[in-house]
């Protein structure tokens, strides 16, 4: 039988419902895989193993009597600790919050997969109050790449991403601000989606306000699709959502009936973006990066797609940089005001000093950025009357050195500078998707960016099906550690 630990949910269920394979086996392969790759990676703040294996065995005694809560009982899955999940303290990767609780409510999305019957086994790591783009926070240390422990896992969901490349779990919860869930996929080497904005309900509504969303990581679309079907579903407790979704997810990923079989994105319209009209000040397109976003456009073409290069209207990098930072560290400042005296002097000093930054501007020029905010939604909406998809890079880099926010040596001064094709989309609320192509030449994975219309969360899972469906640039998974934290990359100091 293969490593269960690197079967999809679709395999895991079809193998419970054929008494293949049991919930309460694959639970245990995976708080052992989890307890290794946490020696290594650092990937976790907490593991529930008795929780998690008295949730398997439920589900074991329904899949024996027929009667499963549905496509994702007993399949483990991971919450980052931004979101609240009953029982246990959601710290948000801070010294500040008292662990105490009580903690006795679950998060929109965590009640949904528990509703579901998913195994819940652990909580993974964030930076403080996923305030950036790589992984460390001062009370859990820092959380290293699965490919290359020494090099970050990206972040804010850098636990979420680390966890499912190693096998901790097919499938996280993660949440994504300015491309948390993108940016550790993408370095990491599996898929992530960021859905269209209230797509996933989310509560306690975030400091960011409209600029977070709740986001499925796991090693394929088809999963992440599944996963969205669950976690979807509306929550009276987040008056934004949208709704119940209009389809199903997992079945719009069958390609339309107008299709071939060797043409199934026949009549896709999309547009190769290689720079999003260029990065600005942040570092250029590193070569293998570029060359992934072009095999991707060649593949779509293949695939029946009409590919042109062209590069959508986002405006003055540096205005939407701005607007977005005006709006992202007044959040900060917003999550943090609560905290004082020696609690605050215990912060990420980098997330102190964004807090400054964004304490000292002035609801005029909130409301500023809000404009750019709207006009560059209204200008993406006329692009997408153009064109269903848009593909360019997910990050401009791969995975830079551990500990640090900006790649050594970059001149660089904020997370956000080498993050310009993420970002513009937690803006405009658009679906946005990372999708595992190919490796550098170190090794390390590469991911391209799918971007739809808002609303259009199925055309881009349905077109990142297909492209896996075709064979994507295989990233093969990393060599597992053993439990002692040996036999896999080289190790790693966890450092407080």
């Amino acid at each position: 039988m293969t490593d269960p630990t690197f079967l999809g949910a679709g395999e895991l269920t079809a193998g419970y419902a054929a008494g293949d394979l049991s919930p309460v086996d694959v639970t245990l392969a995976v708080l052992e895989r989890a307890a290794a790759i946490d020696a290594v990676v650092n990937a976790f703040v907490l593991i529930d193993a008795d929780g998690a294996l008295d949730a398997a065995g439920e589900s074991a005694a329904r899949w024996a009597a027929g009667s499963p809560l549905g496509p994702l009982d007993g399949v483990p899955a991971s919450v980052k600790d931004i979101l609240l999940q009953r029982g246990h303290p959601t710290l948000r990767g801070s010294a500040a919050i008292e662990p105490t609780g009580p903690f006795a409510e679950d998060a929109p999305s965590v009640a949904r997969l528990r509703e579901a019957g998913c195994v819940l086994f652990g909580k993974t790591t964030t930076p403080e109050f996923g305030w950036k783009g790589v992984t460390d926070c001062p009370p859990h240390g820092a959380t290293g790449n699965p490919y290359a422990p020494d090099r970050t896992a990206g972040g804010s969901s850098g636990g979420a991403a680390a966890a499912v490349a190693f096998g901790a779990g097919p499938m996280a919860l993660g949440t994504d601000g300015g491309g948390s869930v993108r940016i550790p996929a993408s370095f990491c080497g599996v898929f992530a989606l960021k859905p269209t904005y209230g797509r996933v309900p989310l509560y306690p509504a975030s400091a960011f306000g409209t600029l977070a969303h709740v986001g499925p990581m796991t090693r394929s679309a088809a999963d992440a699709a599944a996963l969205l079907d669950v976690i979807g579903r509306p929550d009276t407790r987040d008056w934004s959502h949208l709704g119940p979704p209009p389809a199903g997810y997992r079945a719009a990923l069958e390609p339309p009936a107008d299709t071939t079989p060797s043409h199934p994105l026949a009549g896709l319209r999309v547009a190769v973006s290689p720079t999003l009209s260029g990065p600005g000040d942040g570092p250029p397109v590193a070569s293998a990066v570029a060359a992934a976003v072009r095999g991707a456009a060649d593949l779509l073409a293949e695939l029946g797609a009409d590919v042109e290069e062209a590069d959508p209207p986002l405006g003055p990098v540096d205005e939407v940089l701005a607007a977005f930072e005006t709006l992202w560290f007044s959040g900060a400042a917003r999550a943090t005001g609560p905290i004082r005296g020696t609690a605050r002097e215990r912060m990420d000093p980098g997330l102190r000093e964004i807090c400054a930054e964004g304490a000292r501007y002035s609801a005029l020029d909130y409301l500023a950025a809000v404009d750019v905010r709207m006009a560059l939604g209204r200008e993406m909406g006329r692009f997408h009357e153009r064109y269903d998809l848009l593909l360019c890079p997910t990050l401009p880099i791969t995975a830079f050195g551990l500990g640090r926010e900006v790649p050594e040596g970059s001149g660089l001064r904020r997370w956000t500078e080498w993050t310009p094709f993420t970002y513009p989309f937690n803006m405009t609320q658009q679906p946005a998707a990372s999708l595992p192509f190919g490796t550098d030449e170190e090794g390390l994975p590469i991911g391209v960016q799918l971007v739809a219309a808002r609303h259009e969360d199925a055309s881009v899972l349905r077109i990142a099906h297909a492209m896996e469906l075709a064979g994507t640039p295989r990233i093969p998974p990393p060599a597992p550690p053993t439990a002692d934290g040996t036999g896999g990359p080289a190790g790693r100091i966890r450092t407080a």
